[in-house]
């Protein structure tokens, strides 16, 4: 159960997109980049998939977050990227980007560098690998996945918590590490989170509708509960998703219907955090 103090500022996050409907500009990759607008959806924002070059800019300007996320790149989706975070900086639009592929391809790190000096976000979501490496530890995946070594346990969290601890707030950006165990730090708190189960890795996507999920929050103000509280909620529902599914295809089709479903006493008595 979530203590009293947290629960409200989570609670006060997830009220936030109800009565607002915010709108969230994604560019996503294709592979689930339906996915990612139906997670939005069921947790009452409104999605945008634009990322023509030429228009992200108007569009962005009017969002009140951006998604943004390096799956899948193309030339035209990372040029669009950079005239989406400027038209975000420039009209204090909050931003989130997922650092697929951060940790096996040079050209995505060299990007990020770049990015995170430039447009400054409010969130960054990745695998621990993926943190690491955009973080500037040298570390190389042979694919989107995490080193199995180097995930997150009870035994090396105090370590990880002190280091991405001291990132996050040199950087003014929340991270958001996740995996079997999530973490989430803004440099003055840290959260662990114990929510989840094996078949959220079973489809594709469920790390790209985080991401959105967490965009959807960014509204409310609150970066660090924003992501918090989605990882909770994506937890959540994964637990109750397997419950009454007989396997992805069906676990998939229930995530979004538990999303949707989830309530205020829900999270507080499924909530599995801890404040470090």
């Amino acid at each position: 159960m979530i203590n009293h103090k947290i629960s409200q500022e989570i609670l006060e996050v997830s009220h936030f997109i109800r009565k607002t409907s915010p709108l969230i500009h994604c560019i996503t990759n294709p592979i689930s980049i339906n996915d990612c607008a139906n997670m939005i959806l069921a947790l009452g924002g409104r999605p945008m998939m634009a990322e023509h070059p030429e228009e992200v800019d108007e569009i962005t300007s009017v969002a009140n977050a951006l998604c943004l996320n390096l799956g899948s790149i193309t030339r035209d989706r990372l040029l669009a990227m950079g005239v989406s975070a400027a038209a975000a900086r420039d009209h204090g639009v909050p931003i989130i980007i997922d650092l697929v592929g951060a940790a096996c391809s040079t050209l995505r790190k060299n990007f990020l560098q770049e990015f995170i000096n430039k447009y400054k976000p409010a969130v960054l979501k990745g695998n621990i690998t993926e943190i690491l490496s955009t973080c500037g530890i040298e570390c190389r995946s042979s694919g989107v996945e995490a080193n199995k070594e180097q995930l997150i346990d009870e035994q090396n969290i105090d370590e990880y918590a002190k280091f991405l601890g001291q990132w996050s707030k040199e950087h003014s950006a929340v991270l958001l590490v996740s995996g079997p165990i999530d973490f989430i730090t803004d440099g003055e708190n840290s959260y662990m989170v114990h929510n989840g189960v094996p078949m959220l890795g079973n489809i594709t996507g469920t790390g790209c509708m985080l991401n959105a999920m967490v965009a959807a929050l960014l509204p409310s103000g609150n970066p660090l509960m924003a992501a918090l509280l989605g990882a909770i909620t994506l937890g959540i529902a994964g637990e109750k998703a397997e419950q009454v599914s007989d396997g992805p295809g069906t676990f998939h089709m229930k995530l979004f219907d538990e999303v949707y479903n989830l309530k205020d006493a829900d999270i507080i008595t499924k909530g599995k955090i801890i404040k470090l």
